[in-house]
């Protein structure tokens, strides 16, 4: 899959009536510009609020996920999110002219198939990932629910389901990966237990009902009563029990249909953490709750590496520059050559590498008894790794240098001793110009910050003797 953006092509509306609200609803799915995520708009509201689909803003999550904003609510928005997460869109605007989409066939596969009908463009700036580099794991002690999250290259999930039911039993389903939604999960149907339904319907909690959009499992003896009610809900002359223990109303698209619906919700549920991700989620017995507990846990997780800036590199690649390459390029030798590799290199930014060992001629005079790299070497080591970054660009390094100008916003954060392995990231902060470099960079130990400072250098000539 594209790591770009992407969006609609055009909008596209659907009708249908709210699962809970029984009210009439026009949603309309419409393009949205880089950055914007998923925001729903209330049409039927005096200046059309909006509301992002952002976890935070979750209230409830019984019988489905409400979010609310400045009063404003949004029901039931799982099934929708989940179409598109499943059609890799990452920008939309949701027009509503009701608290809650249209159930439709209680699945995602008429959204998908209105997304595709108008089609989906690439936009212009790459999208975020949250990569997974660690487990996290969520459980409610009440439920026996939990989710967790391990390291993979692909958005892959596992559900596991079991209600304590005959009717049902244990159920399993997996998606290896996000491109399969429309066929293997999109289809899938929300259910409900007989005793559920019932409770529902004495409480009035579910007037978009309708005995084509929910699978119902017989979990206990269907009465006459119950039978008048469900006919009476559903304008049905007649209600029984297949054999497989659902009501007749409808057919299984799946035999595992239940467990793959719960796997649709997970993903819907997740797109509130506002990031795409990479990592396998394992899901045993999920539910709105234990789903949206998690996605504000992996909500603050991407918050806490975008503020960390880490960057993501692999130490076993071949570099993009060796200490001979290095060498190449510039005019530092050492002892005052504080970089051993570069890892990665563009246009507009560099990763370098320096390792902190015991034999730095530094550290024979800086307290020799604890020793720590001055911290004026570890911006040097940074300025060096920027210099790569302009040096690499002209066709004679060999005939340049690179001066200093100003340092600025210069920060250290912890101590850089004997043994560390120093990662720096330099970025510019403007096009180069007139041999002017004004740059941004970080100095890493692990996923720590030890250094950051704003830098300006200038590349000049180097006289001819």
């Amino acid at each position: 899959m594209s790591d770009m953006q992407k969006t609609l092509q055009e909008e596209v509306t659907l009708s249908g009536i709210g699962l809970h609200t029984g009210k009439e609803v026009k949603l309309t799915i419409k393009p949205a510009k880089e950055n914007t995520g998923f925001i729903f708009v209330r049409t039927d509201l005096e200046g059309h609020p909006q509301v992002e689909a952002d976890v935070n803003y979750v209230v409830a999550t019984e019988r489905g996920t409400t979010l609310e904003k400045l009063g404003v609510k949004i029901n039931t928005c799982e099934h929708l999110l989940a179409a598109l997460v499943g059609c890799d869109i990452d920008n939309a605007y949701l027009e509503m002219d009701a608290s809650e989409p249209p159930i439709l066939d209680g699945s995602s596969k008429f959204f998908v198939e209105a997304i595709e009908s108008v089609g989906i463009v690439e936009q212009k700036l790459a999208r975020e990932y949250l990569v997974v580099k660690e487990v996290l794991s969520y459980s409610d002690p009440a439920t026996g629910s939990e989710i967790t999250i391990i390291p993979s290259d692909n958005y892959e999930i596992t559900t596991m389901v079991d209600f304590g039911t005959k009717v049902l039993g244990t159920q399993n389903a997996t998606l290896k990966n996000i491109s399969e939604f429309k066929e293997e999960i999109s289809s899938a149907r929300t259910f409900s237990f007989l005793h559920e339904l019932e409770m529902l319907l004495d409480h009035g909690l579910i007037k978009g009902g309708d005995i084509s959009n929910a699978i119902v499992y017989v979990d206990k003896d269907l009465t006459a009563e119950t039978t008048e009610k469900l006919k009476k809900a559903f304008g049905k002359d007649h209600v029984a029990i297949r054999p497989n223990g659902i009501l007749d109303n409808l057919t299984l698209n799946y035999p595992n249909e239940a467990a793959r619906h719960k796997l649709l919700d997970v993903i819907g549920d997740l797109a509130l953490c506002g990031v795409k991700i990479k990592g396998k989620i394992i899901a045993n017995k999920p539910g709105h709750f234990v789903n949206t507990q998690f996605a504000k846990k992996l909500n603050r997780h991407w918050k806490l590496q975008k503020k960390k800036n880490v960057p993501d590199f692999d130490l076993n690649k071949e570099p993009v520059f060796d200490i001979n390459g290095i060498m190449r390029l510039m005019p530092h030798r050492p002892p005052f050559l504080l970089i051993d590799k570069i890892l990665e290199l563009s246009d507009s930014h560099v990763v370098g590498l320096k390792n902190v060992t015991m034999n730095e001629p530094f550290f024979v005079g800086h307290f020799p008894k604890e020793p720590v790299m001055p911290g004026v070497l570890q911006v040097e080591a940074m300025a060096q790794t920027g210099g790569i970054l302009v040096l690499a660009s002209v066709p004679d390094p060999e005939n340049y240098s690179t001066y200093f100008i100003k340092m600025d916003k210069v920060k250290f954060k912890r101590k850089v001793v004997p043994g560390d392995t120093m990662i720096f990231k330099i970025e510019l902060i403007e096009p180069i110009r007139r041999g002017i470099v004004h740059m941004q960079g970080y100095g890493y130990v692990g996923d720590t910050i030890a250094v950051e400072a704003e830098l300006m250098a200038q590349v000049a000539k180097n006289k001819v003797e």
